[in-house]
């Protein structure tokens, strides 16, 4: 199936995920499936990049968290995502992701390592599927959960993005 016939007009979040095969993605937030990794390995023995497929939905964002490597989103179909970013320096602030560059949207974006980044859907959105890719592959061991309390007294402006970014215990996935 060609991702660009695929609109919330059309299609429910759950005949997306269906339809591409993907799986609740239970400490994030959302819905994923590792779509492709590279043949070629690094000299510390990893695959040189990984992809996936991301499907947010109003129940299923993407919760605060920071990588130990930078990772590219693209932005495949459906309503636009707000991205919330911290950056060491305790600057930040939100990107919005979607197919509208008029308003101000952006079809791809970098989040660089150690910037802390969560992304839900756009007020009255229903879901959104992204790609996002890390160089080299991503594992569990460069993934780090965000929490509530410390990453509010780390960047004070930000604390409502933050509360409505983190939850209480991690996420189990929901259709």
């Amino acid at each position: 199936m060609h991702v660009g016939s695929l609109s919330p007009d059309t299609h429910t979040a759950a005949e997306v995920a269906r339809l591409l095969r993907l799986e609740p993605l239970d400490r994030e937030g959302g819905y994923f499936r590792r779509t492709a990794e590279a043949a070629k390995m690094t000299p510390d023995g990893r695959r040189a990049w990984s992809v996936i497929y991301s499907l947010l939905t109003p129940d299923g964002f993407s919760a605060l968290h920071r990588l130990q490597r930078d990772e590219l989103w693209f932005f495949h179909a459906g309503d636009p995502l707000e991205s919330l970013r911290l950056r060491p320096d305790g600057g930040g602030g939100w990107v919005r992701l979607g197919l509208d560059a008029s308003a101000g949207e952006r079809a791809q974006d970098i989040v660089p390592a150690q910037v802390w980044q969560g992304t839900r859907l756009a007020p009255g959105g229903r879901w959104a599927l992204v790609s996002c890719v890390v160089v080299p592959e991503f594992t569990w061991d460069d993934f780090e959960l965000g929490e509530r309390a410390a990453l509010s007294a780390a960047w004070p402006a930000f604390v409502d993005g933050i509360r409505a970014l983190t939850r209480t215990q991690p996420a189990a996935g929901q259709r």
